[in-house]
């Protein structure tokens, strides 16, 4: 797999291409990130986006991993001592997942966004922007939350921190496209440049195969789970003998061979006796989901090889919370 498919796999969208391209073709040095909320335990939200860091180290690309403890202070999620005793449990765990240690840098955003340059920009960018405008960038609210000004602010932060982190490219689930795209507009003002973007897909719901998987509503799988849980919920987990089967659902089992197990591993093997057909080894995705479809690939069998290879992706990080809260 050449630099730009490997930067590419599994990607939703990128803006743009042809700056996409530009940074394959020269990935030396390259400064890519993701920023995350210091919020609690690794689930495959997270995961997800931090398999396509460990693609983009792969790619020689130079990874930032944001713990942004003034983000999650903002969004109420406790003091300053808690939310970064959280986040030192979650660096932690993306170590035991897979990420380079000695060539990803994990960055605190207190470390730059209380500086007075920062403060300044950020001000900036809140006499120039609307209300409307900012409201529509940020994430979504839970419920009947009322939105705070901390909640305005909290975009216009994440679009300071791509030029603030010397970025080359920004990462993000798709969820993120709204910020990013506010970024690319705001940046200018500044007399920043502009960076490209790429966004990862959104998981559906594990047991509906609506909306999108959540560790907040619904049912998600995290480092925190055992063995037994992963198979558990994955048993349980919807997964019609078709990708879609009504024209608005998705697979959520078939989501996640192809987001979070074959971008891992070589191949993967589902073990059946003999009776039943023998053992089936799929070195592509495209392949186990022809044979989930056909017929070939029973869902029960496609579940039980799910669960054993995602609690193998989780199993370090798992022990590693262990570790720490002994």
């Amino acid at each position: 797999m050449d630099t730009y498919d490997l930067i590419m796999r599994n990607a939703e969208e990128v803006v743009t291409d042809e700056e996409v391209r530009e940074l394959a073709d020269d990935p030396e040095g390259k400064r890519v990130y993701v920023g995350y909320e210091p919020s609690g335990v690794l689930h495959l939200g997270h995961l997800l986006t931090a398999n396509k860091l460990i693609d983009l180290q792969e790619a020689g690309l130079e990874v930032v991993v944001l713990l942004a403890d003034v983000h999650a202070y903002l969004n109420g999620k406790g003091t300053f001592e808690e939310i970064r005793e959280t986040a030192e449990q979650m660096k932690a765990q993306f170590i035991a997942y897979g990420l380079e240690e000695d060539n990803t840098e994990f960055v605190y955003g207190s470390e730059f966004q209380l500086d007075e340059e920062y403060t300044l920009d950020l001000h900036q960018l809140e006499l120039s922007t609307t209300m409307n405008r900012a409201q529509r960038a940020m994430a979504e609210l839970q419920g009947d939350e009322t939105a705070n000004v901390s909640h305005l602010v909290y975009p216009l932060m994440q679009t300071l921190d791509i030029e603030y982190l010397d970025l080359d490219l920004a990462v993000g689930g798709l969820d993120q496209r709204k910020v990013h795209m506010l970024a690319r507009e705001k940046l200018p003002e500044l007399e920043y440049e502009v960076r490209p973007c790429l966004h990862t897909p959104i998981v559906a719901d594990l047991t509906s195969g609506e909306g999108k998987m959540s560790s907040s509503e619904g049912v998600t799988i995290s480092m925190e789970d055992s063995t037994a849980d992963v198979e558990e919920k994955v048993n349980s987990a919807f997964c019609p003998p078709t990708r879609d089967p009504e024209g608005d659902l998705e697979n959520p089992v078939l989501e996640l061979f192809e987001y979070h197990v074959f971008p891992r591993f070589e191949d993967v093997v589902v073990e059946r006796p003999e009776k039943y057909g023998g053992n089936l080894t799929y070195e592509e995705y495209e392949n186990l989901a022809d044979d989930l479809e056909s017929g070939e690939l029973h869902p029960a069998d496609a579940k039980g090889t799910l669960a054993t290879y995602l609690d193998e992706l989780i199993e370090p990080g798992r022990e590693k919370l262990l570790e720490i809260r002994d």
